[in-house]
């Protein structure tokens, strides 16, 4: 039987169902962080240091602003944000997509658009979820002299940070790691694997030296080219 894994985590994530394995012969797995460097800390931990540095900013009277993907990574972000700390703002890219996480039973903490923020002192202590396209926007301008970071898996490499002009970065991926890789495909039981879409020849490279049968598979992209220009060269596996 064959199993074509498109792309996955094996983290737990309040806001989407479990990983689960299926036994089959042979895998296509995906390798978007197929190398040694990418190890995910736990949910709690990063959580603790994004909260922490909203609690911080807001105390100074500055906004906190988080960049990540609409859909998915934004959901998850708020899933884990303490909204006790202040008000949640979201962009419009993200507002629509909430509500269909909510109509599917999924518990999101409450938020606002910034149209609908009527004391500016809000502007000045909330969080700021966005995509990152609307950093560098005009619409960035409502909230002054805000910190703005990005949630990405591409932060756990120094450099990408400042390539990109934000003040922190935050090491949150939707996809697996290599331990999550590693795990994933052996619970598989998989003798053949077909590596696609990331770090393929490293990963191709490893398995083979494990004894199993692993081979490349190449990625059509098509128009999701945001995640290909954020990789970083690749790096010799350790």
């Amino acid at each position: 039987m064959w199993v074509a894994s498109g792309d996955y985590k094996v983290a737990p994530d309040p806001t989407c169902d479990p990983f689960e394995p299926v036994r089959c012969d042979v895998f296509i797995t995906e390798s978007t962080f197929g190398l040694p460097i990418y190890r995910w800390c736990p949910d709690e931990e990063l959580f603790a240091d994004i909260n922490a540095r909203w609690a911080r900013n807001a105390s100074h009277g500055r906004a906190s602003v988080l960049t990540c993907y609409s859909f998915g990574k934004a959901q998850r972000v708020l899933a884990g944000v303490d909204p006790s700390i202040g008000p949640i703002i979201v962009h419009g890219a993200v507002a629509p997509l909430n509500r269909a996480y909510a109509a599917a039973g999924v518990s999101l903490p409450a938020t606002r658009m910034v149209s609908e923020v009527t004391d500016k002192a809000d502007l000045r202590r909330c969080t700021v979820v966005c995509p990152p396209s609307a950093a560098g926007s005009p619409w960035i301008r409502r909230f002054g002299e805000a910190q703005t970071a990005f949630a990405s898996g591409w932060m756990q490499v120094r450099g990408n940070r400042r390539r990109g002009g934000y003040d922190r970065g935050f090491v949150l991926s939707d996809h697996a790691d290599w331990p999550g890789l590693m795990s994933a495909i052996e619970a598989t039981g998989a003798q053949r694997v077909i590596v696609t879409h990331g770090s393929v020849p490293v990963l191709v490279r490893y398995l083979r030296e494990r004894g199993l049968e692993a081979e490349a598979f190449e990625t059509e992209y098509g128009d999701d080219v945001v995640e290909a220009d954020l990789q970083p060269p690749e790096e010799p596996a350790a």
